[in-house]
């Protein structure tokens, strides 16, 4: 069985073990693999969100519901680590580098029910759910991810800007309401 409270705790050690990504990764991957639990103890998602579970200095984790179909814009996390753990659906990650004032794509990755990943700090990614169901994810950041200082890039030409919280939250209203309208 799940225990968010555990959970939180074993991340908060892990940190406080190694200050990178590899022993929160540990403690995800064994969460991951029994994603019905995480659903019976977060419950089965029935819109997009995003609900804080642990703020701190030290460490974020947010469990993310991500709409069907939003395409998330390239971003960084403030030069935080970050580990993704998909316990329902999909999440599909186009890897950024820079290019002198213009990103330019270097990779890709799809994460599965059961995956934890980790993303280094200099990481700029966009995410996509691509597919017409929701995905439910943990996201564990090492630091505070509301921190100020994050960026984002324009999608039409690529450079960089700050990010834009409610723009975010734009999107994602709008593919809950792209997936209600088909549900119905």
């Amino acid at each position: 069985m799940f225990d968010v409270d555990r959970f939180i705790e074993e991340c908060r050690a892990a940190v406080a073990e190694d200050d990178s990504h590899k022993a929160v990764r540990e403690v995800t991957a064994r969460a991951m693999a029994d994603p019905a639990a995480l659903l019976k103890a977060l419950g089965e998602p029935t819109e997009g969100s995003l609900q804080k579970l642990y703020h701190g200095d030290e460490l974020t984790i947010l469990n993310v519901i991500w709409p069907a179909e939003i395409v998330l814009r390239p971003h960084n996390h403030n030069n935080i680590w970050a580990v993704i753990g998909v316990y329902g659906g999909r999440e599909d990650n186009i890897f950024w580098r820079r290019k002198g004032d213009r990103i330019e794509a270097a990779g890709a990755a799809s994460l599965m029910t059961g995956d934890a990943a980790p993303l280094g700090k200099d990481i700029i990614h966009s995410v996509i759910n691509p597919t017409g169901k929701l995905t439910a994810a943990l996201h564990i950041y090492g630091g505070d991810f509301f921190n100020d200082g994050r960026s984002e890039w324009n999608p039409e030409d690529l450079t960089e800007r700050p990010f834009d919280f409610q723009e975010s939250q734009r999107q994602f209203e709008e593919a809950n309401a792209r997936f209600r309208s088909k549900a119905a």
